[in-house]
């Protein structure tokens, strides 16, 4: 393959790609025959599925600018070395949770890995009211794995450190999410956008100044306590899932974070399904019904990270934080010490998730969630409920207590009328 980098396009993909063993062992190495499909429609890369004579296969290229504005937002093509390297991490703290990798070049920005035919997108099947067998068991666990064993409770000091550095480097990716989720939603910014009706509930937050202050003592936290490893932009976009069963793909943001950072952007992305979700059924009952079942999700996916986290604690527990030689081995229990990190992953998740509620009607990437209602009046109010609960649960983090208190603000959030 040419070493000099070289955006894939359906046509040329073939013979550039015909010479790599380690895909045409996976589709057949008689590349004439090979179908070739885009489906990217994310916002930074190229996606193919590649079918041939043997079988099928995922090729993902990284483009030198960021595709959902255009090459005046220049990027490097380095994200991909961290999307490999994050994905390896993945595979290694919580196995079977993302697809097979097969192949990675550094210079061409490009991974290959495993087609999962028979998954599709979460965000899509919420819209259309699928609901996914062992979602909350799936995601809850492996949010507490990967938050548990890229950390210092687990891994060898210097390994950690020496990981830290590397993902650090992850400084574009890291810029976009420092700029479009912790800072833009909360001005004028140039590439915001917004529904129509919203302005009176924008003037509330962007006046707040104690809401701007606390999104940004959590944007200190995210560009500063580096706790673990971080998939770094886990929504309902990058999770597929079959009846069944749940897949984590697209972690090209990843970085050395809070641990409460995923766990909180994903049951954001529950938050706003769950609001959203008036205007995707067709009556009432079946509104409620759906609303109940990811309620339910939200509550089953904290407790299992929470459960998860407590058996991880308590049996893998061996590097220098919190120490067993500070408290089991000296006959004392370690309960006080893991209460805390539990009360602190808890606040950073409900800040974290409120600030991820603003970003994705405010800044600049939305979410179809919202984005596919197409009566704009509907819209606006059910993005308004998003947004004031947002609000709720960035300036109110340390005094909500309990899945159940966040379960009963969503309920009364979903009854109230804010335009």
């Amino acid at each position: 393959m040419n070493e000099k980098y070289l955006a894939l396009n359906q046509s040329e993909l073939p013979e550039r790609l015909s010479s790599i063993s380690a895909i045409t062992n996976k589709v057949g190495s008689n590349f004439s025959n090979w179908d070739v499909k885009e489906v990217g429609d994310g916002n930074l890369n190229l996606v193919f599925i590649v079918i041939g004579d043997k079988g099928k296969i995922i090729i993902k290229q990284a483009l030198p600018h960021m595709r959902l504005v255009g090459e005046g937002w220049p990027l490097t093509l380095e994200r991909s070395f961290f999307e490999y390297n994050a994905l390896i991490r993945q595979e290694k703290r919580d196995p079977g949770i993302i697809p097979k990798v097969y192949y990675f070049n550094k210079t061409q920005g490009l991974i290959a890995m495993e087609f999962l035919e028979d998954h599709n997108i979460l965000r899509g099947k919420l819209i259309n009211g699928e609901k996914v067998e062992g979602l909350s068991n799936s995601l809850g666990k492996h949010c507490a794995r990967l938050a548990f064993r890229g950390s210092e409770l687990y891994m060898d000091s210097s390994e950690k450190k020496a990981d830290s550095a590397l993902f650090y480097r992850n400084v574009e990716l890291m810029g976009i999410t420092e700029t479009f989720v912790f800072t833009d939603p909360y001005y004028k910014a140039e590439l915001n956008f917004n529904t129509d009706g919203l302005a009176p509930i924008i003037k509330i937050l962007r006046e707040d100044t104690k809401l701007k202050t606390q999104a940004h003592k959590m944007l200190m936290k995210f560009s500063s306590h580096g706790e673990t490893m971080c998939h770094g932009d886990l929504h309902s976009g990058s999770i597929m899932c079959t009846h069944n069963d749940t897949k984590i793909i697209d972690p090209e943001f990843a970085i050395y974070g809070p641990m409460g950072f995923d766990l909180g952007m994903l049951i954001a992305n529950y938050l706003m399904s769950y609001f959203s979700q008036p205007a995707h059924r067709l009556n009432s009952i079946e509104t409620s019904t759906f609303q109940a079942w990811l309620l339910q999700i939200i509550e089953d996916t904290i407790e299992k990270f929470s459960t998860e986290f407590k058996l991880l604690w308590n049996t893998e527990r061996k590097g220098i934080l919190y120490s067993k030689s500070l408290f089991e081995d000296q006959g004392q229990s370690s309960k006080y010490a893991l209460d805390s990190v539990m009360s602190d992953i808890w606040i950073t998740l409900l800040s974290i998730c409120g600030i991820e509620m603003h970003r994705r009607c405010l800044s600049l990437a939305h979410n179809d969630d919202f984005e596919k209602i197409e009566d704009t009046v509907m819209r606006a109010k059910l993005e308004a409920r998003n947004l004031m609960m947002g609000r709720e649960l960035l300036l109110n983090s340390n005094s909500i207590k309990g899945v159940k208190s966040l379960i009963n603000m969503a309920k009364e959030f979903n009854r109230k009328d804010f335009l």
